[in-house]
């Protein structure tokens, strides 16, 4: 079975504030191809301009760091049909992780459910919205997470200038999936995970299509 645990991307949406909105519109309408191939023949083919940080996406390490690996490196097996567990945080404000909670974390992706998507479309998306800390990243790493995703607006604090959950995680290449949905239909452990980027050169981050799977 799958899940899809990513938000549609539409003409207009808004992912985060003060970043640029989708565009979708044709570049060939049905009817300008009918002009082209003959009455009853019709193609489309869109154009969707849009910031790469739009919808669910991910991060990796050139996100952050000038020297990190882009797109076009990311390793699969960090992204694709990944091992999983799902820890469900809810509440607004910082979450922190024990050791104890990520026993079996290592070689697995970590997604942190926190309720906040059932805001997505609303203002209340943009506020007081659930985040690690910098000691839940730290454990993390040592945790040997493969990649790790939250259905919030950010996995960091963005009341301050500082993110030291990206810093933590990119600077250990661990990428991060930010803007999930769905987390609610997971259950904690006995899933994968796939969310693929396209291979971009000089960009690090992108929108994905996140699924999980789960074996019947």
């Amino acid at each position: 079975m799958f899940i899809d645990l990513s938000h549609v991307i539409t003409d207009g949406m808004q992912t985060y504030p003060g970043l640029p909105v989708p565009r979708v519109v044709d570049h060939l309408s049905r009817d300008a191809a009918e002009e082209i191939y003959g009455a009853g023949i019709t193609f489309q083919i869109g154009l969707v301009t849009m910031c790469t940080n739009t919808g669910t996406y991910l991060d990796v390490p050139f996100h952050r760091y000038a020297d990190g690996h882009d797109l076009s490196e990311l390793a699969l097996e960090r992204v694709a049909d990944v091992p999983a567990i799902c820890l469900h945080r809810p509440g607004a404000g910082g979450i922190d992780l024990s050791a104890d909670d990520l026993t079996d974390a290592r070689g697995r992706a970590v997604l942190i459910r926190t309720d906040h998507a059932r805001h997505w479309g609303d203002e209340a998306y943009f506020s007081q919205h659930p985040h690690l800390t910098a000691a839940a990243a730290d454990v993390l790493v040592a945790a040997g997470a493969m990649c790790v995703g939250i259905d919030s607006l950010n996995i960091d604090a963005t009341d301050g200038t500082g993110r030291p959950v990206h810093s933590t995680l990119l600077g250990a290449e661990i990428p991060i999936v930010e803007h999930l949905t769905n987390l609610d239909r997971l259950p904690e452990r006995g899933f994968r995970f796939t969310a693929v980027p396209p291979k971009i050169t000089g960009a690090g981050t992108f929108t994905v299509r996140a699924y999980a799977t789960i074996d019947a």
